[in-house]
């Protein structure tokens, strides 16, 4: 109780002090030949005891502090996006806390107007926990998101309810496979077939796919011959 306390008061004050850090994890062209973009990640402050965002932001989330942070995390990836040289794709992490509680519509079109960010640059990425209940409210959210020209992406498909009806009734733009998939599927041809068939169904449903965690060249290989259409993790990170 004390830790969880702590760590509270720890994400009072990296918020009030603007501490944070922002890394920015390059997306790719499946083969690796194309730079497309980057994801924002959220990152403890430099100096500070280190804490994971597997720690830190499930507390941010039930405390409700994610609802400022997130919109920091936005307004940030937004301006640094505007800082490139070129015109690449910014993608920022969406929790469902930020849709319950304030207008993420208006937090999101703040954002875009303060940094001048052309809305076809912006990707948000949402889990598949956040369509669980209020379909009907984050199904009309979502759709005005994307009315401003902003795609949205399905996060780690593959693990949690990954029910085919979120790909039918939701406005997605590209489905993300989670990287539990992604590092078996060259060990084991269960994961090898669900990793093929979702490339399969997003191609189908015309979404873009995005294979997340790719770790290895074998990975490199066998989702090239699947069809995936991106990728992001270590081994493009440490590439470039």
């Amino acid at each position: 109780f004390r830790e969880r306390r702590q760590l509270e008061a720890d994400l009072r004050r990296a918020m009030d002090t603007i501490a944070f850090q922002l890394a920015y994890q390059p997306l790719f062209s499946c083969d690796g030949s194309e730079l497309l973009g980057f994801e924002a990640l959220l990152r403890w402050p430099e100096g500070w005891e280190p804490q994971s965002p597997v720690a830190f932001i499930p507390v941010a989330e039930e405390s409700g502090m994610i609802v400022p942070i997130g919109a920091w995390v936005l307004q940030t990836a937004c301006r640094t996006a505007m800082t490139w040289t070129k015109p690449l794709k910014i993608a920022v992490n969406l929790s469902p806390v930020q849709f319950r509680h304030g207008d993420i519509v208006a937090v999101v079109q703040s954002a875009l107007e303060a940094s001048g960010l052309d809305p076809k640059r912006l990707e948000l990425e949402v889990t598949e926990s956040l369509l669980l209940h209020d379909t009907d409210a984050v199904l009309e959210q979502l759709t005005r998101l994307r009315a401003l020209g902003i795609s949205i992406a399905l996060d780690d498909f593959g693990t949690g309810y990954s029910s085919l009806s979120y790909l039918w009734k939701f406005p997605f733009d590209t489905v993300k496979i989670d990287r539990s998939f992604v590092n078996d599927m060259t060990l084991d041809g269960k994961a090898e077939a669900i990793v093929n068939t979702i490339v399969a169904l997003g191609n189908t449903l015309d979404l873009k796919v995005t294979a997340e965690g790719v770790e290895t060249q074998a990975q490199v290989r066998a989702l090239m011959a699947a069809g995936c259409d991106q990728s992001q993790g270590y081994l493009r990170s440490e590439e470039h």
